[in-house]
C-alpha cells in the first residue's frame, strides 16, 4: 500500500536527502541502489527502481490487446513514439 503522507526533509550540505524507511521498504528502494528523478512542471518527481517482472507483465497485457495475426500495413506506424508509448503506459507525465 503507498503511504499518502507528505514528509518535510531537510537538504544537507551537499544537497543530499534522506529517504524515510518508510518510503524505501515501500517503492524497494535499498541501499547502494538507484532512484529516478523526474523534472515536472509541479516539481521533481522521485521514483522507485523499475522492475522487469512489471516492465514483462506491461507488455505481456499490451500484446494481448493486439491482434497479432494483422501485419502493420507500410507507413503505418510512421507517427507512432514508442517514448510516447512507453510513457503512456508507465504513467509519466512530460
Amino acid at each position: 500500500m503507498i503511504p499518502l503522507v507528505s514528509i518535510r526533509l531537510k537538504v544537507g550540505p551537499k544537497g543530499q536527502i534522506v529517504i524515510p524507511k518508510v518510503f524505501r521498504e515501500t517503492y524497494g528502494i535499498k541501499e547502494g541502489g538507484e532512484v529516478i528523478v523526474e523534472p515536472t512542471e509541479k516539481g521533481l518527481v522521485l521514483r522507485g527502481p523499475v522492475k522487469a517482472e512489471d516492465v514483462l507483465r506491461k507488455i505481456r497485457e499490451r500484446r494481448r490487446k493486439m491482434n497479432p495475426k494483422r501485419k502493420p500495413e507500410p507507413g503505418e506506424l510512421k507517427g507512432i513514439s514508442l517514448e510516447d508509448e512507453f510513457d503512456e503506459a508507465w504513467g509519466i507525465e512530460e
